[in-house]
């Protein structure tokens, strides 16, 4: 089976207990969920800067500038295997600088309470980066990796070391 490769790249906005998700609407690729604050696929020229894909998203989809926001931090990387792609996502996380009226031409934003993420629909690799991210990820400053299965995504910490 000849595999090709999907990268993406998404940025999640935090305000207190709180993330701005958007309910995703007339996608070809995803549909009727919930997703990032904002987010989408990398141009060839982005794939050594997920930043760069994550950024530009932002300005697409939220009309925001970096100067919007607090520096974004990649928190995650996850791998998933679907329809004969493999599909690698760099998860951002960032805070607005001041609170804004936000709009997106990809669907309806939501400032979604913590408590309330477990009921969302959401694509597998997103679902459960959300949920680590609340239970161990943002007690951290640890960059995870995630491989997605039918069952879960296996997170571990990646560390840097010599040899």
């Amino acid at each position: 089976m000849a595999l090709t490769k999907r990268s993406m790249a998404s940025v999640y906005l935090l305000k207190d207990d709180q993330i701005l998700l958007l309910y995703r609407q007339g996608s070809r690729v995803v549909n009727n969920v919930w997703i990032g604050s904002a987010g989408g696929h990398m141009e060839p020229q982005e794939m050594d800067t997920p930043e760069t894909c994550a950024l530009r998203e932002l300005h697409e989809e939220l009309r925001l500038t970096e100067d919007d926001i607090t520096p974004p931090v990649l928190r995650y990387i996850t791998l998933r295997l679907k329809n004969g792609e493999v599909r690698q996502n760099y998860y951002f996380f960032a805070r607005l600088r001041e609170d804004k009226a936000l709009t997106s031409t990809e669907g309806q934003l939501h400032w979604v309470k913590f408590e309330d993420i477990p009921q969302l629909k959401m694509p597998s690799s997103a679902k459960h980066m959300i949920l680590h991210y609340l239970k161990e990820g943002r007690y951290t400053d640890c960059l995870y990796a995630g491989i997605t299965e039918e069952n879960g995504t296996k997170f571990i910490p990646l560390i840097e070391f010599e040899g």
